[in-house]
């Protein structure tokens, strides 16, 4: 389907040269890849903006595009889609087209990096300051970034001319397009070195094991990522630092389990202290706290610490510390409890239906199989009855 113009700047078939250029002007703007670093879709929206402006600021080409449509007109249409930008902004406006056929911005960024830091529930409730070893690129100690052997110059790149730019003609939908990128030779530089440094073989750059100083914000969680700018590999050949992006691990605690921004902490009591009720000193990240359970506590009990949780995390306020009940039931009691607890039962109504111990059977067998003998023995030892006369 034919591209329309018109529609791509936003203006009526009727507009004039002033409006043409105001609409271009905007959009250019909005859409140029300086502001829009790799994404696709707004260079392509930046092309078809050129190319549309191209056609309809040229009164010869509006006309044959008005006349016969789009395939004409892009035919028409050659030459690099920055030149256009340039004409209409100028040279020097605000550093756009750098890197896209204006001037070339100077270096490469470094790459970004990406570590793991594990932190205590105590860090992370208050906030801390940590260290994190990172493996990175870092300047070169030697040739101070220059590449080149110390004592040793730079001679003008053969590929670029030392523009620290090469031109690609390519063929599109619009006609022939030209664009414009940096010299693969030099990097952009316009020069190339001479003699390499030797001990980074004229890489610019080198690895070394660094400590990297990290604020870690209050209320963070196992798994929230944050953003150490410039922390990551150096840059070459002037170009600006990458970043460092870090993953938390909260390592377990002692006595707190989490969730989201509540503490949970389970408080172990007996029998006794739940029918009874009983005061706790249970523990808290602000230090020791009594607590008092009422009689007839019952077992998942949830008493509510307000705000002895964790800080939200961009939120003020903080959560709660919940103080889970748990009932333990003796597993071995001394003759004296046990014969209270039977006491008890038999108070409460609660019927014991106590199960037969294995030593408890083999001691009634023996003691069933006794008393049969015994009375075998009897039956056989009493005397015949008289028979009369």
């Amino acid at each position: 389907m034919a591209t329309d113009y018109y529609e791509v700047l936003g203006v009526s078939r009727t507009a004039d040269g002033s409006e043409i250029k105001a609409a271009y002007r905007k959009l250019a703007l909005k859409y140029h890849p300086d502001r829009n670093r790799g994404d696709t879709t707004a260079e392509e929206q930046f092309k078809n903006i050129n190319a549309a402006y191209a056609v309809l600021s040229d009164p010869d080409k509006r006309d044959r595009y008005d006349r016969y449509g789009d395939a004409d007109a892009g035919a028409q249409f050659h030459g690099d889609i920055f030149d256009i930008f340039q004409s209409v902004f100028g040279g020097g406006f605000g550093g756009f087209g750098s890197g896209f056929g204006g001037q070339q911005s100077a270096g490469q960024q470094g790459e970004h990096l990406e570590a793991s830091v594990s932190i205590t529930l105590e860090q992370a409730r208050e906030g801390a300051d940590v260290e994190v070893a990172v493996d990175r690129m870092v300047v070169c100690d030697r040739c101070d970034g220059s590449r080149a052997e110390p004592g040793t110059g730079r001679s003008t790149c053969d590929t670029c001319n030392g523009v620290g730019q090469v031109r690609r003609q390519m063929q599109s939908l619009l006609g022939t397009v030209m664009t414009t990128q940096a010299c693969p030779t030099c990097n952009g530089s316009g020069q190339k070195v001479e003699v390499p440094c030797g001990k980074c073989m004229g890489s610019a750059r080198m690895k070394s094991s660094e400590k990297v100083s990290v604020t870690v914000p209050r209320g963070v969680d196992s798994g929230v990522r944050l953003r150490v700018p410039q922390q990551g590999n150096a840059g070459v050949d002037g170009g600006p630092p990458g970043d460092l992006y870090l993953y938390l691990n909260v390592a377990r605690h002692e006595f707190f389990e989490r969730d989201g921004d509540d503490l949970i902490y389970e408080l172990k009591v007996g029998l006794a202290q739940a029918a009874l009720g009983s005061s706790f000193e249970v523990p808290t990240m602000d230090g020791p706290e009594v607590i008092d359970l009422p009689a007839g506590t019952e077992a998942g009990t949830i008493m509510r610490l307000r705000g002895k949780g964790m800080p939200r995390l961009r939120h003020s306020g903080s959560g709660d510390q919940l103080v889970a009940v748990r009932v333990l039931t003796p597993k071995k009691l001394s003759a004296k409890a046990r014969e209270l607890l039977l006491a008890y039962a038999e108070e409460t109504g609660e019927e014991i239906h106590e199960r037969e111990t294995v030593k408890d059977r083999i001691r009634n067998f023996f003691s069933r199989g006794k008393s049969h003998k015994e009375n075998e023995a009897a039956e056989q030892e009493e005397p015949e009855a008289a028979t009369a006369d």
